[in-house]
């Protein structure tokens, strides 16, 4: 079975995380997102945005918010690749994601991904600034692919 790259609507990659996310909803927005079918279904999905973290957000650095298979070998890998090559084509320089601290990165690892940093983890919720946590709240680990900046 090989895979093949496909492009998909922020709805549909939206959906494809409702129905197949481990631990996270769909993110509020996108620059794009990217499909991997197996020539019958979709398989996977990611979807690009600029990065959370405000230092980060420098308009040539783009976060990769969402990876998500439903399994599928290589299909995972397949996305980081195409993900990185179309950010290029687009003009940014440099390609971030972030994994929790007790996942293996073994699809990063396969695209050339290199780990950069860790966070503290934690809650986002501020007296000034209320929010409900629906994400984990651990250490998670600051992925780069290698370009221009790396």
């Amino acid at each position: 079975m090989s895979l093949e790259i496909q492009p998909i609507t922020f709805r549909e990659a939206c959906e494809f995380i409702k129905n197949n996310h481990r631990h996270h909803l769909p993110p509020r927005g996108h620059k794009f997102s990217i499909a991997a079918n197996n020539g019958e279904k979709i398989v996977g999905i990611v979807i690009v945005g600029r990065p959370i973290a405000r230092h980060l957000d420098n308009g040539w650095t783009a976060e990769l918010t969402r990876c998500c298979t439903d399994g599928t070998k290589n299909a995972a890998s397949l996305l980081y690749g195409a993900a990185w090559r179309t950010a290029k084509a687009m003009g940014y320089k440099r390609l971030v994601t972030y994994t929790l601290a007790e996942e293996t990165g073994t699809s990063l690892k396969a695209a050339g991904w290199k780990i950069i940093g860790m966070t503290k983890g934690g809650s986002w919720n501020r007296k000034a600034r209320p929010r409900i946590d629906e994400h984990p709240l651990g250490q998670k680990l600051l992925w780069q692919v290698p370009g221009r900046n790396s």
